[in-house]
C-alpha cells in the first residue's frame, strides 16, 4: 500500500476520526497492525487502561540490546456535532512515515542498535499529558527498559507544506527538529543531515521554544534522549478540513527517507550509550534557524524583515553556551508564536 493510500485509509469513514476506544479507533488499530505485519514485523498490542485503546509496538531487534524508538500517535478527535475529524496531518501522515521507515529497515536492517516502532494511542485531548495518554502509559510500563532507549524520535504534524501557497520551496519543505540539544551528539547529527534528502530541509529548534506538544514529553521528563519532528500547526489543525487531499506527498516521502537515514546513523553510533543532557538549552540554534527562515520569506512578507532583525538582535544576547536570559527567552517565544501564526 502506498503512503497516500494508507493515509486515505486511516482517514476513511471506516475509521471515523480514530477516537480511542471507538469502533473507528479499533478499525484504525487493525489497519496499523496489519501494515506492520505486511512490512515483515510482528506487532503487539499494549492495552491502555482508561481510554479503551491500545498502543501498537513492533520491534526490530539489532546486534545489541540498545534501542532507537520511532513513534507517532494514530488516534484523532473522532466524530462531533455531525463532523468527522479526519486527522490527515494529525497524525495519519506521521503513521504512514513510521510504517515506511519500518518497511525499509526491515528489508535492510541497520547496524548496531535495534529499532522499536510505536504507534501510540490516546495522544489527543482529553487524554493529553494524563496517565491515559498512550505514550505516558508506555513510559510507565515499557516493553524495552527506558535506560536502554538511546533516542526516542516522535513525529506529529509532518504532512503539510510549511506556509501558505506561494512561499518559496526552501520554506515549504522545512521540518522543525526539537530536542536534539538534549542528548550528546544528536544536534551535530541533525545538522549534518539537514539537507541530506532532496525535498526536505530539517532545522533545529530548542525543545523549550514551545510547550510540550506530543508523545515525547513522557520520555523527556524521564531523561530519555528524544527528537521531535514537526511542521508546526497549520490552518486546518483540529478541524474537519484536515483531509488527505491537502497534504504534501513529495515532502512526506522525503521526510520518510530522511528519517530512515537518521535512524540508521543513530543505530550505528559507536557510543555504548547516548547520554541525556540535563539543564541544557540551545536558543542560539533556534535563532539561527529563524534568521534563515525569515530571510527566505522577505520577498513574500513585509513582516519577515522585522522578524529577522529581532532574531538577529536576540542572537547577540546569547551567552557562550547559546542560552538567553529568561526575559529574552519570553521575547523569543513570542517571536516564534507570531511566525508560526503567519505560516499557518
Amino acid at each position: 500500500m502506498s503512503l497516500r493510500s494508507f493515509i486515505e485509509s486511516l482517514c476513511s469513514s471506516q475509521c471515523a476520526g480514530r477516537a480511542p476506544g471507538s469502533a473507528g479507533g479499533k478499525a484504525a488499530r487493525a489497519l496499523v497492525a496489519q501494515a506492520f505485519r505486511d512490512a515483515g514485523l510482528e506487532p503487539e498490542e499494549q492495552p491502555v487502561p482508561g481510554c479503551g485503546g491500545a498502543n501498537i509496538l513492533a520491534p526490530l531487534r539489532g546486534e545489541q540490546d540498545r534501542w532507537v524508538l520511532v513513534a507517532a500517535h494514530y488516534d484523532h478527535l473522532g466524530h462531533h456535532d455531525g463532523h468527522t475529524y479526519h486527522g490527515a496531518d494529525d497524525n495519519a501522515a506521521a503513521v504512514a512515515i513510521l510504517l515506511e521507515v519500518a518497511r525499509a529497515l526491515r528489508k535492510n536492517p541497520p547496524k548496531g542498535r535495534g529499532v522499536l516502532f510505536a504507534a501510540f494511542d490516546s495522544e489527543e485531548m482529553p487524554h493529553f499529558l494524563s496517565e491515559e495518554m498512550g505514550s505516558e502509559y508506555y513510559a510507565r510500563h515499557p516493553t524495552v527498559p527506558l535506560d536502554r532507549i538511546d533516542l526516542m524520535v516522535c513525529m506529529d504534524l509532518v504532512g503539510h507544506a510549511v506556509g501558505p501557497e506561494g512561499v518559496p520551496a526552501e520554506v515549504s519543505q522545512w521540518v522543525f527538529a526539537l530536542g536534539a540539544e538534549r542528548s550528546e551528539g544528536t544536534g551535530a547529527l541533525v545538522d549534518r543531515l539537514s539537507r541530506a534528502e532532496q525535498g526536505v530541509v530539517v532545522r533545529r529548534f530548542d525543545a523549550e521554544t514551545v510547550p510540550p506538544l506530543s508523545d515525547y514529553w513522557g520520555f523527556w521528563r524521564r531523561n530519555v534522549p528524544f527528537l521531535f519532528l514537526t511542521n508546526g500547526r497549520w490552518r486546518h489543525y483540529h478541524t474537519p478540513e484536515d483531509t488527505p487531499d491537502k497534504l504534501d506527498y513529495p515532502k512526506i516521502e522525503a521526510t520518510a527517507r530522511w528519517l530512515e537515514r537518521l535512524v540508521r546513523e543513530t543505530c550505528a553510533r559507536p557510543e555504548e550509550k547516548i547520554r541525556f543532557l540535563e539543564n541544557v538549552r540551545d536558543d542560539a540554534s533556534t535563532l539561527r534557524s529563524l534568521i534563515e527562515l525569515t530571510g527566505k520569506l522577505e520577498a513574500v512578507s513585509p513582516l519577515a524583515a522585522m522578524a529577522r532583525e529581532t532574531a538577529g538582535q536576540l542572537l547577540t544576547h546569547c551567552d557562550d553556551k547559546g542560552r538567553l536570559a529568561e526575559a529574552q527567552r519570553a521575547a523569543l517565544q513570542m517571536l516564534v508564536s507570531r511566525i508560526e501564526s503567519g505560516l499557518a
